[in-house]
């Protein structure tokens, strides 16, 4: 009996550990995020300047244990660690003008988060993309340039994540995501659609039909779509 009990009060207090992590993470990466960032632009040279904000968030995550059965807590998690990482990757060899100026800065350097030695592209294709069905994370995720959908200045929580997703999603395809000429029948889009194009196109749809979920002005089938080059000029104030 004395056994059982114990091994109950140890596995409640590691759940308790847990989910104090999981929350301290969520929690601090929104006060970072709040400082750090404002319309979509990221005080790099402030974080190099005192770095220790980051670095107690890298740590934190590092200890974090999570599941992909919970399903908002995991993708939120992966969310907002992705959006560190890159700053992180920015700050450490800053001043730079483009996160590509740095040789593997999406595919060889390595982070240490949730227990595993991940990658940028690991995050965004492994645990991620091919995880789950859904074309919105490329409005969430930011590589940390100017092509991106702007970061924004709030941590993703699992409480309000869908709410996220489909506003980032919003203003993306009603803003500077998408260019739309209704006297040429044309809309030009950022390559981010060329590159994924199996996302945006999944269940026999297009990329226009995907577009239409989501503008305010719906673009005709008959449209002939274009990409515009990405701008992989760096996201700082």
């Amino acid at each position: 009996m004395k056994q059982s009990i114990l091994f109950f009060v140890f596995l409640w207090a590691a759940f308790s550990l847990r989910a104090q992590n999981v929350e301290a993470f969520f929690n601090k990466t929104d006060t970072f995020l709040k400082i750090h960032v404002v319309n979509g632009k990221v005080a790099y040279e402030a974080i190099k300047k005192d770095t220790k904000a980051l670095e107690e968030l890298m740590n934190i995550g590092e200890t974090i244990s999570i599941e992909k059965s919970e399903e908002l807590v995991y993708q939120s998690f992966w969310i907002n660690a992705y959006n560190l990482a890159v700053i992180k990757g920015v700050v450490d060899n800053y001043p730079i003008n483009s996160p590509l100026d740095v040789s593997g800065f999406f595919d060889k350097t390595t982070f240490n988060l949730a227990s595993k030695k991940v990658t940028l592209n690991d995050i965004e294709h492994k645990l991620l993309r091919a995880q789950f069905n859904d074309a919105r994370f490329h409005f969430v995720l930011v590589c940390g340039a100017i092509g991106c959908p702007p970061l924004i200045s709030e941590a993703y929580l699992p409480e309000t994540l869908e709410t996220q997703l489909e506003q980032q999603t919003k203003l993306a395809l009603n803003g500077d995501f998408i260019r739309v000429n209704f006297k040429k029948n044309r809309v030009e889009v950022s390559q981010i659609m060329e590159w994924y194009k199996e996302d945006f196109t999944m269940h026999g749809s297009t990329e226009i039909d995907f577009i239409n979920q989501y503008r305010a002005d719906v673009i005709s089938s008959t449209f002939k779509l274009r990409y515009f080059p990405y701008n992989w000029s760096i996201n700082k104030q």
